[in-house]
């Protein structure tokens, strides 16, 4: 990691207002990152995609830090016009499913362009044009025939193939920062791996910083550099991916003792058992490094 983190984040906290009260979904988080793969895990409502969300200002939540920063410049109370200059052209996110992020009534080709409009307009006229740019991204996305692609609808594309449009459609703006929720969760394995395959090499080739929000303990183990494990808004305990069978939390213990392994078969897997005080305990110290 580098010496001016990509993205510090000190105590950060998402609440919603709710009928039935407040509703704190993100507590006290805190982490930084250079251009490097962060892998931030946890079951659903953990506040992963929250956290993710958060960062770009695309929650609904009342949102609150001690610190915010990207690359030095805080992202708390931005104005729209300064998130203009951020949102999607420095730091960009990939959602979690083609099917429901995708604008159905516009060709794959349109939504690159209209992506990368600002870029272009900065760039001037003496530059590569939209169109070539966009069939550049998605033959970076490993697409074969990037020219059918770019004039397909949604509709007509497999959700791996949707998936690459959608990370291609992120890299129009070269962002700095790629924010990635759950993207390989509607594949199958050969194509969650080349979906991976094509993530890692975006990061080393563009030197990029990833967020990586998952579920799978196993995938960010073999694939993210560092791993934040959440439970109930808080983040429980803070590894280098390569060292998180050595975890010493109970919560990200019992993941790994739940989840199946083809290196280690088991008769019987795991039952999770919960601590309600896990999710009261103030994040463990040295994870937000």
């Amino acid at each position: 990691m580098t010496d001016t983190p990509v993205l510090d984040v000190q105590n950060l906290n998402v609440r919603f207002d709710t009928p039935k009260g407040i509703f704190h979904a993100v507590k006290d988080v805190s982490f930084t990152m250079g251009r490097e793969k962060l892998a931030i895990v946890g079951e659903s409502g953990s506040g992963k995609t929250q956290t993710g969300r958060a960062i770009l200002g695309l929650t609904q939540g009342h949102i609150t830090a001690d610190r915010m920063a990207f690359h030095g410049t805080s992202l708390l109370g931005l104005s729209p016009s300064d998130w203009r200059e951020i949102r999607g052209r420095r730091i960009a996110m990939v959602m979690q499913d083609p099917k429901y992020s995708l604008n159905p009534v516009m060709s794959i080709g349109d939504q690159l362009i209209e992506a990368g409009q600002r870029l272009f307009e900065q760039r001037g006229a003496g530059s590569i044009s939209p169109r070539q740019r966009a069939l550049e991204m998605l033959e970076a996305v490993k697409i074969r025939d990037p020219l059918r692609v770019f004039n397909a609808w949604p509709h007509e594309l497999s959700g791996g193939m949707g998936q690459r449009a959608m990370i291609a459609m992120m890299l129009m703006a070269e962002p700095e920062l790629l924010i990635a929720d759950e993207p390989t969760s509607a594949l199958d394995v050969t194509v969650r791996l080349q979906v991976l395959a094509i993530l890692d090499d975006l990061v080393k080739t563009r030197n990029m910083g990833l967020i990586f929000i998952s579920h799978d303990l196993n995938l960010v183990r073999t694939f993210a550099d560092r791993v934040l494990i959440m439970y109930g808004g808080r983040v429980v305990e803070e590894r280098p991916a390569q060292d998180l069978y050595n975890a010493s939390h109970p919560y990200t213990r019992g993941l790994l003792a739940c989840a199946p392994e083809v290196e280690r078969p088991t008769k019987r897997l795991a039952t999770l058992t919960r601590d309600p005080a896990w999710a009261d305990a103030p994040q463990p110290a040295g994870a937000a490094r």
